[in-house]
């Protein structure tokens, strides 16, 4: 099977009420692991990667052609998505676009709304040609992406996400409600209302930034309220490196990065696992 655009899936999610999960990827055994999870629980499911990840994997192309490998050779049968997280300039998005990921993320959302529109529909028009899903960001999630640097939420305005939508006609919208990247400092206070009259008046499946330490009700409660899309990357990192850490400390002569990494990738790819289930996206791919 083919890579698929994530607008294929999304829908159905949407209309399903179960959530598909955004695993951002960033080398061989974290693909690996989040496309084993799929293959064993039946589950549509999102490479993510994030720019930084683009520049570790040595380029655009890189995790394109990994994960169009892996699926080959592990004959996945179930649908994947290769998408571009947190994409900072519209010329980054084409060049993710040119380099066949299938969806992408334009965030503009620290300009103001007249740029972050006029950013979001550029890129809309350009992804229009090849079949490309985008999402889009109003407002801010918090925490800390991608640096040391934490940065407290800034919630989106229901009238502004409205806006965005109408003029740029994006497949998807990631409305900043309360939720954080990274670890949470605190109880997480998500705006369920803002979510439910987002979601009733663009219409169009909602992205959750920052799900990782939400709790089960949390997840089902944001899914019920139209989002069909959860990113997960922080209690992925906390796995993985669990299981490396444990084994290293157990075994101080170890050197056979093979034999860590399998244990990393084992322990993740049962992280993943639980997160589908709970997501409700397992035995989805054959519907």
């Amino acid at each position: 099977m083919a890579l698929v655009s994530l607008s294929k899936i999304l829908t159905k999610a949407l209309n399903g009420r179960y959530g598909i999960g955004h695993f951002d990827v960033h080398n061989l055994e974290w693909m690996q692991a989040v496309l084993n999870a799929a293959k064993e629980e039946r589950s549509p499911v999102i490479l993510g990667v994030t720019e930084d990840a683009v520049s570790y994997f040595g380029g655009f192309s890189v995790p394109v052609k990994l994960a169009e490998a892996l699926i080959k050779e592990m004959k996945l049968g179930v649908p994947v998505v290769v998408h571009l997280d947190h994409g900072s300039s519209v010329e980054n998005c084409i060049k993710a676009i040119d380099a066949g990921f299938t969806s992408v993320m334009i965030d503009a959302s620290h300009h103001p709304l007249d740029e972050n529109i006029r950013q979001t529909k550029e890129v809309v028009t350009y992804a229009r040609k090849y079949g490309v899903t985008v999402e889009a960001e109003v407002g801010s999630v918090g925490g800390s992406e991608g640096s040391d640097k934490v940065t407290d939420p800034v919630y989106a305005d229901p009238i502004e996400c409205i806006d965005l939508v109408k003029r740029t006609q994006v497949d998807c919208l990631a409305p900043a409600l309360g939720s954080v990247h990274g670890i949470y400092r605190g109880a997480p206070k998500l705006d369920f209302e803002g979510m439910k009259e987002i979601s009733q008046l663009t219409k169009v499946p909602l992205v959750l930034h920052g799900s990782s330490g939400l709790s089960a009700d949390h997840i089902k409660r944001t899914i019920a309220l139209g989002t069909a899309k959860i990113n997960v990357n922080a209690d992925n990192h906390l796995s993985f490196s669990k299981a490396v850490r444990n084994c290293l400390e157990n075994d101080k002569g170890l050197y056979d990065a093979s034999v860590y990494g399998s244990l990393g990738r084992e322990q993740l790819k049962e992280t993943i696992r639980i997160k589908m289930r709970l997501f409700g996206s397992v035995g989805k791919a054959i519907e």
